[in-house]
């Protein structure tokens, strides 16, 4: 039988879909490949073959006969660096853009054009043009060839009009404003690659694994499973795992995205890339590499970014119907009239510039709108599903909430004041890392409390702290550490209510009870009400937190929930509305909501507290901390599609009066290519609207 492996390739020149489905379909059709799958976002295929029928030479001349490149280890190392060059490249091109429409604007009325057609001769033109438009035209070609119809197949024969009656100028016009329009996906695909980029730099790179009795310090990729791995106090979890010894408290953040550390000790199950703030802990390995849930993460963005079907543009869907239109308007213009000139005007004005600004300058405008109001989109097909989405779902922890516990309860059981409960609180955690620590410390500051320093501090990983603070003996801690609280387990009710008890114990007498929850951000319920009034038909919780947490948050805002989730069923739920034909939002602020950011149609980011991982995943981002953006981008979304229908049916009618003129004899072709910049004036006027936007 033979043996198939699974190997990894770089593929260099990829920069959409299309392309992707190129490499794809090269690779698969070699022999003695089982499967292949291409990345956009991480530009690599992944490839099970039989090693005995075909090799990476193979691959690599098939990838390149498709037009593409494997480049060698170190070339893909660069990635980061190319990155940063094609951003500076993209800042040019929006100066060049601007210039050009200065030329469009002013040029003609001063008569510029004919200046420069007299000093640089047609044939250069022409060079300039196709090598300014290569791209493009090439991929308009690949859709010719498909019999696919897109916006830029308009343009293409707007261009070879000019070509033929002389304008190059014209045609290098054309061209400029159709790379425009390729700007907001461009940026989208290469922060679609930051996202994989950053999420491989978290992962764990070395692990400290006992061999023979001997810590030994290796490569996470030596592990083997069923081994033995010691972490310490703060270090990350190279594997998954169950606990052998130890206990501690460890962040599970990157993969619940809950804020509250949880307290593991022998027989727990633990994650990679999660982090053992306070003890140590001995964790047999039972998942390693790509098959721990954090590796399911990165994989799942991957695919989520790779999978996620194209939004036609309404560009692309008017050219479907007109430009047979236009073909048939001058096929009969030609026959009838037997005039080429004519038929040439037809094509020229039937392909104006407007045309392609009908959809992206629009699309521009609100972009630019949305950063003014603190909301940073990452293109113009979000923009298109954001206005007819219906289903939005939300993370709790860091995006329905602040992300930090606060105390929300202090119950008195020996007589103390709550003021010296909390002095005595705060004092003796004064040292701990713990994040409900932090919380006391923050409520004792916001009373302006003397805090004391502890004569003696002792940290129990697992169960709460002891220490003495003025020569008294201060526990604070769960019921494990605090037997006496066993007797109070029917007494609070706290944690129906969402919330997290700790237990005071005071030379030996309990003294108080102490709860901490997550706050929810004050203007959730307004923006959430807002939402529904823009016709969001279901707004559904999605945590890592237990159920009773969960249930309490869901029922004081009046949606629905889904509890105890990892980032797997996340994109899970994702998908399934998806599969029941809705429009999903999903917002996070996490690495574990990485993978459903992705897998969404929209995917929001909380900017400010949310991880680099999810803003880069997400297509949407929140640069402030406002939930209230949420249903303004929504509005913003709504405004601009109603700007591009507007636009688009200005340039229809604009075209077809134009077009009348032209096959009837009174348009000849040089006032055609000048009659493409008039309608220019209308588009960018109306759509210059949306940078005056106000939230309603």
């Amino acid at each position: 039988m033979s043996n198939i492996q699974t190997i990894e390739v770089p593929i260099a020149g990829m920069d959409c879909t299309e392309c992707t489905q190129h490499v794809q379909r090269a690779i698969a059709l070699l022999p003695g490949v089982q499967s292949a799958n291409v990345f956009l976002a991480s530009e690599k295929a992944v490839v099970q073959l039989d090693p005995s029928q075909v090799d990476l030479t193979l691959i690599r001349k098939a990838v390149e006969q498709a037009g593409y490149q494997v480049p060698e280890q170190a070339e893909a190392e660069t990635g980061a660096l190319a990155m940063g060059v094609s951003r500076s490249v993209l800042r040019l091109f929006g100066i060049v853009f601007a210039v050009v429409v200065f030329v469009v604007v002013v040029g003609e009325g001063l008569g510029l054009f004919e200046a420069v057609t007299e000093f640089i001769p047609l044939p250069i033109g022409v060079g300039l043009v196709l090598i300014a438009g290569y791209s493009i035209f090439r991929n308009v070609m690949r859709a010719t060839l498909k019999g696919q119809v897109i916006s830029h197949t308009l343009m293409v024969i707007g261009v070879i009009a000019a070509l033929v009656v002389g304008e190059w100028i014209t045609a290098m016009i054309v061209v400029f404003f159709m790379r425009v329009g390729n700007y907001a996906e461009q940026f989208t695909t290469e922060r679609s690659r930051r996202a994989v980029k950053d999420l491989t730099a978290i992962a764990p790179k070395t692990a400290r694994v006992e061999r023979d009795g001997i810590e030994q310090a290796i490569r996470v990729e030596e592990v083997q499973v069923g081994e033995v791995v010691i972490v310490r106090p703060g270090e990350q979890i190279p594997t998954d795992g169950e606990v052998v010894s130890g206990q501690a408290t460890v962040n599970q953040a990157s993969i619940t995205g809950e804020s509250m550390p949880i307290e593991v000790g022998a027989g727990s199950h633990v994650f990679a890339a999660t982090v053992a703030q306070l003890g140590s802990l001995r964790v047999r390995v039972t998942r390693i590499g790509a098959d721990t849930t954090f590796g399911k993460v990165i994989r799942l963005v991957e695919e989520a970014e790779a999978h996620r079907a194209d939004v036609q543009r309404m560009a692309d869907k008017f050219s479907a119907y007109y430009l047979p239109v236009v073909a048939t308007i001058a096929a009969l213009t030609f026959l009838i009239g037997r005039d080429p000139l004519a038929t040439a005007a037809v094509l020229l004005v039937a392909c104006s510039c407007s045309f392609a600004l009908a959809t992206p300058i629009a699309m521009l405008a609100s972009v630019g709108a949305g950063a003014k109001h603190g909301l940073l989109i990452k293109g113009g097909k979000y923009i298109e599903l954001l206005a007819k989405a219906n289903v939005v779902l939300v993370d709790k922890t860091g995006t329905l909430t602040l992300g930090r516990p606060q105390v929300s309860d202090i119950i008195r059981l020996n007589g103390m004041s709550e003021s010296e409960i909390l002095t005595l609180a705060a004092s003796a955690e004064r040292y701990s890392e713990h994040p409900f620590a932090q919380a006391i410390r923050s409520a004792a500051l916001q009373q302006h409390l003397q805090l004391y320093e502890p004569q003696h501090f002792e940290a129990v990983p697992g169960l709460g702290i002891r220490a003495e603070i003025n020569g008294q003996q201060v526990v604070i801690g769960n019921r494990r550490l605090i037997p006496q609280a066993q007797r109070l387990e029917n007494t609070f009710d706290l944690e129906k209510q969402g919330k997290t008890a700790l237990f005071m114990e005071c030379d030996g007498q309990l003294a108080a009870v102490l709860a901490a929850t997550d706050t929810i951000r004050p203007e959730v319920p307004a923006a959430l009400a807002q939402l529904k009034t823009l016709g969001i038909e279901k707004v559904e919780l999605l945590t890592g937190d237990n159920a009773k947490v969960a249930a309490a948050l869901a029922e004081s805002l009046g949606v629905s929930y889904q509890a105890n989730l990892l980032p797997e069923d996340k994109i899970a739920v994702v998908k399934s509305y998806q599969a029941q034909g809705y429009t999903v939002i999903m917002i996070g602020d996490g690495v574990n909501d990485a993978p459903a950011l992705a897998q969404a149609d929209i995917g929001i980011a909380m900017g400010v507290a949310g991880t680099d991982v999810a803003i880069e995943a997400a297509h949407v981002t929140l640069m402030r901390d406002d939930w209230m953006l949420v249903p303004e981008v929504l509005q913003i979304a709504r405004r601009t599609m109603r700007v591009v229908k507007m636009n688009i049916a200005f340039t229809a009618i604009y075209n077809l009066i134009g077009l009348s003129l032209a096959a009837f004899g009174f348009l000849p072709p040089v006032l055609a290519a000048a009659a493409q910049s008039l309608p220019d004036l209308g588009i960018l006027a109306n759509s210059s609207r949306l940078l005056r936007y106000k939230a309603d």
